[in-house]
């Protein structure tokens, strides 16, 4: 999903990139595979550390989701 593909790209595991929100590991996960979705405020935290603005995010999860 999208926050997968930004990781990936920031060349971060999924342990990294929780360590560097103060998060843990499986809400990464759980965030990646749509099984549970992260709060405004994580949107914000996981942006900072991914280097992209939050609104990038949505915007990429608004195309992703978009029956159209």
């Amino acid at each position: 999903m999208v926050l997968k593909e930004h990781r990936k790209r920031a060349g971060l595991t999924q342990e990294e990139l929780a360590f560097r929100a103060n998060m843990h590991p499986t809400a990464i996960s759980f965030y990646e595979r749509g099984m549970r979705q992260p709060t405004l405020y994580s949107v914000f935290i996981l942006s900072g550390v991914l280097g992209i603005k939050a609104s990038v995010l949505v915007e990429e999860l608004e195309v992703y989701f978009d029956p159209h």
